[in-house]
């Protein structure tokens, strides 16, 4: 009796006795509910972030098979466009009578067919079809026909012109003033269609002074791309 009621009072431990225990016992829930929480808000996260990549793959899919649409699309149109109806044709801005009403020269150093751009006191565009009837060909050369890199640079100092000057009142003439940094990448030859672009960078009225820079094309082909300063005058 003595040891069964020794054990109850030991056992029998007040409430207030156990607060370390029962503080221990309620941080290692909050502990375990916080372990939880954290593992739902990771695998929403990882939920989320693998939903976005789905719905990015998907779009960049979508978005290649258009691309191969539209490719197999333009190669059957241009598979049923005639060879002969392909070529490129560019609208006259100035036709030749123009061009020769601004420019001084005449055969065979008028080396522009037309213009197809324009905006004046800023840029033009000009076109040349190269053929084995221009006169150079004849020595430059024989066996090999290549346009030479001087006229190019002519042709373009011409475009040149036309965009520096007035065309309503062309009173003045123009002249090489430099030529800097000209580099020729491939040759021209006959049956090229030139393709001349010259952009104003500066332009001095007082002194009749202005720099551009001058670019030949052929076809999508950089052949020939220099910086120009030409000086207006009698």
């Amino acid at each position: 009796k003595l040891k069964t009621e020794s054990n109850r009072k030991q056992h029998d431990v007040p409430f207030k006795m156990m607060p370390s225990f029962a503080m221990k016992t309620t941080s290692k829930r909050q502990l375990c509910a916080q372990a939880h929480a954290s593992g739902s808000k990771t695998s929403r996260r990882k939920t989320a972030t693998t939903k976005r990549a789905f719905v990015q793959r998907h779009a960049r899919e979508r978005e290649l098979r258009s691309v191969a649409s539209r490719a197999t699309s333009e190669v059957a149109t241009d598979a049923e466009t005639p060879i002969e109806k392909s070529s490129t044709s560019f609208d006259a801005v100035m036709d030749i009578d123009a061009v020769m009403k601004i420019l001084p020269h005449r055969y065979p150093f008028l080396l522009v067919d037309r213009i197809v751009d324009y905006e004046q006191g800023k840029q033009a565009v000009g076109l040349k079809n190269v053929t084995i009837n221009d006169n150079f060909f004849t020595g430059h050369f024989p066996t090999r026909p290549i346009m030479p890199g001087v006229l190019i640079v002519e042709a373009l100092a011409q475009v040149g012109g036309i965009a520096m000057m007035d065309p309503d009142d062309p009173k003045e003439n123009f002249f090489f003033g430099g030529i800097d940094a000209c580099k020729f990448r491939k040759p021209v030859v006959p049956g090229d269609t030139l393709m001349l672009k010259v952009a104003l960078k500066k332009m001095n009225k007082r002194f009749g002074v202005a720099k551009m820079e001058a670019k030949a094309f052929v076809g999508e082909d950089l052949v020939c791309e220099a910086e120009l300063t030409l000086y207006m005058g009698n």
